[in-house]
């Protein structure tokens, strides 16, 4: 199937590991140019040299998604070239108690989400197929061992879309979240949890009725499903992508 994608320009958020790194390689397998940033320079020119010795059209810049003046800068430069899908990916992950966490799951998960949009605004305004999608969780839409910042911001996220969905649908700009549940890769959160935490890692594990976690690629999929034109017809939707490990209905 042709998802129509093919010389789409694409932000993405933490694009050297796990989800983000999934998704920077199947937008631009797809033919999308992809323009993706990662806190280590060395990792974001590895990914940069690696994936362009495939043949794809990708760019990468080193910043801290929580300095707006920085994601500020980086948006509005790759507005040059174009903006028709954004993907706000990166998370603090600031589990657990204390203001710290509060402060970081704000700036990063949802300002870092914010300031994105609203820089890429004028560029996804010109675009004829324009698409902004948040990656939240589960842990947004269900009290599990992640309540607290992490769960509250990534409950917020999609409040935020889903108002965007509204406010942006008459500009022909769709929005949307993918919400993952326990998404297991080499140097990802559950990889080291297993290390460190077996006991929670094992019960976080016998949850999942699929009987494993969800990959990365598994998770891109559905970003770059609801990026592509084919999916004119889907706005304000939170996709959960958790092999049924959520157990609430959603009406």
């Amino acid at each position: 199937m042709d998802l129509q994608l093919s010389g789409k320009k694409a932000l993405v958020t933490g694009g050297t590991k796990g989800i983000g790194a999934a998704v920077v390689e199947m937008l631009a397998a797809e033919g999308v140019r992809v323009a993706f940033c990662a806190r280590n320079e060395d990792e974001v020119r590895t990914r940069v040299d690696l994936l362009g010795s495939k043949g794809y059209d990708v760019a990468g810049r080193a910043l801290d998604v929580g300095d707006a003046a920085a994601l500020t800068e980086w948006v509005s430069d790759e507005a040059e070239y174009g903006i028709d899908i954004v993907v706000a990916n990166v998370s603090a992950l600031a589990i657990g108690p204390g203001e710290e966490n509060w402060r970081s799951s704000f700036e990063v998960d949802l300002m870092h989400t914010v300031r994105m949009v609203e820089a890429a605004m004028p560029s996804l305004e010109a675009s004829p197929s324009a698409s902004v999608i948040a990656v939240s969780s589960v842990s947004g839409r269900e009290i599990d061992f992640a309540d607290g910042s992490y769960g509250v911001m990534k409950a917020a996220i999609v409040h935020y879309v889903s108002g965007l969905s509204v406010d942006l649908a008459a500009k022909g700009i769709r929005a949307n979240v993918v919400s993952p549940g326990n998404t297991y890769f080499e140097g990802g959160v559950w990889a080291g949890i297993e290390q460190g935490n077996p006991e929670l890692f094992d019960t976080a594990m016998g949850l999942n009725p699929t009987g494993r976690m969800g990959t990365p690629e598994e998770v891109a999929y559905a970003v770059v499903m609801l990026a592509s034109p084919l999916a004119s017809r889907i706005t304000g939707t939170n996709l959960v992508v958790d092999g049924a490990l959520t157990r609430g209905v959603q009406l």
